[in-house]
């Protein structure tokens, strides 16, 4: 960390330090007399909770880039605060702000089991991996309360559906008696992301996810359990902490890690602005280095929605990262494998087949 922040104008534990307008909205809250304000406009909010019904809980993802074909968020939001999120933007269909409203403003789909059993018991429903979460962390703190995760991980188990999650969070290792009986049936693969092992910039950039010796630990116990788990070195950040992709891989593969991922950081819409503002509060002397590189990457701009291009950017940085995570790739998880998952084991209806064994 560079030289002192203002305690009075940060807000710790909180990713985002600002209130971006939501361009859907036509009125928004300016202060053009600050000094008539007794209290600042802007605080560091409680986090409260919003109940939802939803008529679906299965997205079918069109993406070609993203490496999935459904997802499934039984949340909306995240406590994680992860100041380069993506998925912040998403949160300003529902009329918040993508800064301070993402992470504290959360919304729990409360009928998300009971959607994803009518969606099984469909006669025309072919399984499919569908992956927890796409949007936003399956096991952010609220997951320890209302179990909806857990719930649903019961209800793949059930109908023998395969399974996927990503997460930052070590509260996975909670559900690990579920885990290890779809991994029986190779129907769960999970991927943990590690973005640095520097618990300074962790616990800035991202202030409420598990420790990087966590998350390490987490991957040492799933893979102890039989299952089959990756590490996801993303986003990677340019300028920050590109550096720690062969650590990274190296601690993954250590703990049993069967394979490895990779994204460059892109900051589309209000993220651009979120993430700036938090690098400079936090990197002061790095930050134009840092935004220039990342820039570097996606064409000048901060951000990038090509297909192909906006995962792993191009470019001359581009390129020195790709070919980093490409060495430490062959060299660390040479000869290791994932299972495939196994789609010939669902049971529709959730019953027993009478000749199975």
């Amino acid at each position: 960390m560079e030289g002192e922040l203002n305690a009075e104008k940060y807000f710790k534990g909180r990713g985002s330090q600002i209130k971006p307008e939501n361009r859907f909205l036509t009125n928004h809250y300016v202060s053009d007399h600050i000094e008539g304000i007794d209290e600042p406009m802007i605080q560091s909010p409680f986090t409260k909770l919003f109940f939802e019904n939803p008529k679906t809980i299965v997205n079918k993802v069109s993406s070609p880039d993203v490496g999935m074909i459904y997802s499934l968020n039984p949340y909306q939001g995240c406590e994680h605060g992860c100041s380069y999120c993506y998925a912040r933007n998403s949160h300003e269909y529902y009329g918040f702000d993508a800064g301070l409203d993402f992470e504290s403003k959360i919304m729990v789909k409360r009928n998300a089991v009971q959607l994803l059993e009518q969606l099984f018991s469909k006669p025309n429903w072919k399984p499919a991996p569908i992956s927890l979460s796409g949007n936003t962390d399956c096991y952010q703190p609220i997951e320890r309360k209302f179990e909806l995760t857990r719930n649903l991980l019961k209800t793949f188990l059930r109908y023998r559906h395969p399974v996927g999650l990503i997460t930052k969070n070590s509260l996975i290792l909670r559900d690990l008696d579920i885990l290890e009986e779809l991994a029986k049936d190779n129907l769960v693969k999970v991927f943990i992301s590690i973005t640095s092992l520097d618990e300074k910039v962790r616990r800035s950039m991202e202030p409420r996810t598990a420790s990087a010796s966590k998350r390490l630990k987490t991957i040492e116990e799933l893979s102890k359990a039989g299952v089959p788990v990756s590490v996801m070195c993303a986003p990677i950040i340019p300028g920050l902490t590109d550096h720690e992709v062969p650590a990274i891989l190296k601690a993954a593969a250590d703990r049993g890690a069967l394979s490895a991922g990779m994204t460059i950081v892109r900051l589309n819409g209000s993220v651009g602005a979120i993430f700036e503002d938090w690098v400079v509060k936090n990197f002061p002397n790095r930050a134009p280095k840092i935004l220039d590189q990342i820039s570097a990457t996606h064409g000048g701009k901060l951000n990038d929605s090509e297909f192909g291009r906006r995962m792993k950017g191009e470019g001359k940085v581009a390129e020195m990262i790709n070919q980093l995570f490409k060495t430490s790739l062959k060299r660390y998880f040479a000869g290791r494998t994932i299972p495939e998952y196994d789609l010939s084991k669902f049971r529709r209806g959730g019953n027993l087949n009478l000749f199975e064994q």
